[in-house]
């Protein structure tokens, strides 16, 4: 007798129970494995992205906004700062590096970054054709960029006024692709890279026909750097009210370990400027998020529960339909052992059949996330990734499915054959 085509036969005799039991175990595993794959993902994602920066500098306001507008480059900045500002911190003994960055375009809604390129030096970032930037308007592509946008070296785009979709279009000043950066696995993938002068040149030009197309009254109140629906300033990449040179954002690397004890609240008392260290910023986005999958994977967990519960439920009201076959099983020479073993191969057989679709279903919807949301693609990586914790998602199912088997296998282990037999 194969025990395997017999508990088979048993799941298929009551197809929409089977069914459901196997759904809700699947769910329940998909979303735990996706939380988990999710969650390591993202841990890895924030401390690549943020390694070699120990300090982010910019305008006062929200740290974390600050964090994530120069580093993950996922939100607006607060605000510009002045050039010479950036130019003091070079002086600083403890500083060892100082990279100041330009914000305010974007293409397809991939950022346009003016910097130095000791921007892309930082990230590792290397050349599949063409060279770095050398005069204004020339720009870099991310991997992840010219992918998408289907760009090559010599090709030309217009940036959009602000950094997301929707934003004007700087027809007049197109840019010429010169290079395009091999795959780095960080945010440099998914930015267009170039010259501060290139941001500078843009936005004076664009100034130049807001001043000559606007009333005095607009003109007026876009001095005052409110922000527009594009998601930026006014007078984000040029220059203050008194003429001096802005930029965006500074990334800073400390000199010495000594540095993070009193630099941040030096720039923070002493200066106009704002510091946030990406290391403590990232931990506190982290544990917020956090919060919010500890919720769901409760949830998920809850699903997992009710599925065992299903089948232990089934398997416990089969018993009274399967007595008598399991009484004959017993006179044609099956053992006890064989019969417990049965009942638990059956719930095994739901378990992992729940169990292997869950795992493939949280790996795809991870891969779906990828390709549908661009700014998630990083974390999609993890889809073609097994890591060991999903071991435990596995033992755990199983565990439920044995657990909800153990009381109709010992019914059926101490099931009385003559009685059973006698009753017909």
């Amino acid at each position: 007798m194969n025990l395997g085509s017999v508990a088979l036969s048993y799941a298929r005799r009551s197809p929409l129970t089977t069914l459901l039991n196997v759904i809700m175990l699947t769910l329940g595993v998909a979303t735990i494995v996706l939380l988990l794959l999710l969650s390591r993902q993202l841990d890895e994602s924030l401390q690549r992205e943020a390694r070699g920066i120990d300090l982010v500098v910019g305008a006062k306001g929200s740290p974390l906004q600050l964090i994530l507008a120069g580093v993950y480059h996922l939100d607006v900045p607060p605000g510009n700062i002045a050039l010479d500002e950036v130019q003091k911190l070079r002086t600083n003994p403890l500083i060892a590096q100082v990279i100041p960055i330009s914000l305010g375009d974007s293409y397809l809604s991939f950022r346009i970054v003016g910097t130095e390129p000791a921007f892309v030096t930082h990230y590792g970032a290397e050349l599949a054709s063409g060279r770095l930037w050398q005069a204004p308007l020339e720009a870099v592509l991310g991997a992840e960029v010219a992918r998408r946008s289907s760009l090559v070296v010599g090709g030309q785009f217009a940036g959009s006024h602000g950094l997301s979709a929707g934003g004007e279009e700087h027809a007049d000043d197109p840019y010429r692709v010169v290079g395009i950066l091999r795959p780095t696995g960080t945010v440099i993938d998914r930015l267009v890279v170039t010259g501060t002068e290139s941001v500078w040149k843009i936005h004076e030009h664009h100034h130049e026909h807001e001043s000559a197309s606007a009333p005095k009254a607009q003109q007026g109140t876009s001095a005052t750097g409110a922000t527009d629906n594009s998601g930026t300033s006014h007078d984000d990449d040029d220059s203050d009210a008194s003429g001096r040179k802005q930029v965006t954002i500074a990334l800073v690397h400390y000199a010495s370990p000594l540095a993070a004890a009193s630099l941040p609240r030096q720039i923070n008392n002493e200066t106009s400027l704002q510091a946030a260290s990406p290391a403590y910023e990232s931990a506190r986005l982290f544990t917020i998020f956090g919060f919010g999958t500890d919720i769901i994977r409760g949830f998920a967990l809850l699903l997992i529960v009710a599925s065992c519960l299903g089948i232990f439920i089934a398997l416990f009201q089969a018993m009274a339909a399967r007595q008598y076959d399991i009484a004959v099983m017993r006179t044609l020479g099956a053992g006890r052992r064989r019969v417990f073993t049965l009942m638990l191969l059956e719930s095994m057989v739901l378990a992992g059949t729940g169990t292997v679709l869950g795992l493939l279903l949280g790996h795809a919807m991870l891969a779906a996330i990828g390709a549908w949301l661009p700014a998630a693609a990083p974390l999609a990586e993890g889809a073609r990734r097994w890591f060991p914790e999903e071991l435990i998602v596995i033992l755990i199912a199983l565990g439920g499915g044995i657990l909800a088997a153990l009381v109709p296998a010992w019914r059926a282990y101490r099931l009385d054959v003559a009685a059973t037999l006698s009753k017909g």
